[in-house]
């Protein structure tokens, strides 16, 4: 962790959760870790301006350096009165281990970006910083779902479907993941999918080496019988063993898998995406003809790029906290952040967190009673979490 300055703009500390909220901003609130990327604070200020001129009803509560934050902010009209910035004197970095952070970092940006959320001041948090050390205040802050053994990450993946994009989970919270932790991941990747993506009714996929029901790991075996028994009562479509291959298809709306094996899918994908685009750059430059080729499909081109751009898809969900956190990518410029800013505020409009808690209870109480029901997941006025 690294000194920064202290002085802030906002009262700091810790309030009950019954506190009213004392930045003044309306709307919705998302709270943000400005100091933890690998790009600093100008990506993120300038990421939030972005999402502030394609959204009135979103506001921000910014922790960090407060001076340079307030230097940021002058800067940018569109954040005039839609930003209270909270100054911190620490920042976890890229290197700091989770027990460290634990220990020591009450006031680093991080910490307090996730207490707003915990005291009600926020709906949602952000943050591009350190991934292991988000998720472990995330849980000790937040705390679990009830019901919930391993909490999972989320990522969006462009894919054939209506929507352009994909859900799979887990992509890093834990590299282990039982037949249990599997169906739970299918629980909230299919509540994520309705209340992310509007997706009423979204199919659910388990990632294994092949289709056939016979192949993988006996803990694959098991929870595709799972997911299976749970899929009827539970508003989604089990369409059984997928592959890799199936992940971008529009065949499966929610690809599950272990924490381990997504996060290698994931770093491949962005690799390969990265490599395409440099492959694409390099040919259309090669000769003459090429240059004026490239002129000639510059609109079809930019359309490619845009369908590839990871930036796009940038936001990985924390699920199973009793809070929303949205995991920004720690090398995001300022049009990756927009796009994570985008994201939580679309679930913090959904009201996802009481959603997915409601999910989790009632298949609890389905797999206890033998049968689901699904008014006894209602949260304010809605079961369909």
């Amino acid at each position: 962790m690294a000194a920064g300055t202290s002085i802030g703009t906002t009262p700091g500390g810790s309030t009950s959760p019954e506190t009213p909220p004392e930045h003044g901003l309306t709307g919705t609130v998302i709270s943000v870790d400005a100091m933890g990327g690998d790009t600093g604070p100008a990506a993120v200020v300038g990421g939030l301006a972005i999402a502030a001129e394609k959204n009135p009803d979103i506001a921000f509560l910014l922790h960090g350096d407060a001076t340079e934050l307030t230097a940021l902010v002058a800067k940018r009209r569109a954040l005039d009165g839609r930003v209270a910035i909270r100054g911190t004197s620490d920042v976890v970095t890229m290197h700091d281990k989770p027990s460290q952070v634990m220990r020591g970092g009450k006031d680093t940006s991080m910490w307090s970006a996730i207490d707003a959320v915990r005291n009600g001041e926020a709906t949602v948090c952000v943050s591009c910083g350190n991934t292991g050390a988000l998720m472990a205040l995330s849980m000790v802050r937040l705390r679990k779902v009830p019901g919930i053994n391993r909490p999972a990450i989320a990522c969006l993946w462009p894919s054939r479907a209506k929507s352009g994009f994909n859900v799979m989970l887990d992509v890093g919270a834990d590299i282990k993941a039982d037949a249990q932790d599997l169906l739970q991941y299918a629980l909230m990747g299919a509540s994520y999918a309705r209340n992310g993506l509007g997706n009423p009714t979204p199919r659910i996929g388990l990632l294994n080496v092949g289709t056939e029901e016979h192949k993988g790991r006996a803990e694959l075996k098991a929870a595709h019988d799972l997911i299976a028994q749970a899929a009827p009562d539970n508003d989604f479509e089990f369409v059984g063993f997928v592959e890799g291959g199936d992940i971008p298809s529009d065949k499966v709306d929610v690809i599950v898998t272990d924490g381990f094996t997504g996060n290698v899918a994931l770093k491949t994908a962005e690799g390969t995406a990265a490599l395409i685009r440099d492959f694409l750059t390099q040919a259309f430059e090669k000769t003459p003809w090429s240059k004026i080729a490239a002129m000639l499909a510059y609109t079809s081109l930019r359309r490619l790029s845009k369908r590839i751009d990871p930036r796009r898809v940038n936001g990985g969900v924390f699920l199973g906290l009793n809070g929303t956190v949205v995991k920004s990518h720690g090398s995001a410029d300022a049009t990756g952040v927009a796009a994570a800013i985008k994201l939580a505020f679309i679930l913090a409009q959904s009201g996802f967190t009481e959603r997915l808690a409601a999910r989790v209870a009632s298949a609890g109480r389905a797999r206890a009673s033998g049968a689901a029901t699904p008014e006894e997941e209602a949260v304010s006025g809605s079961a369909n979490g």
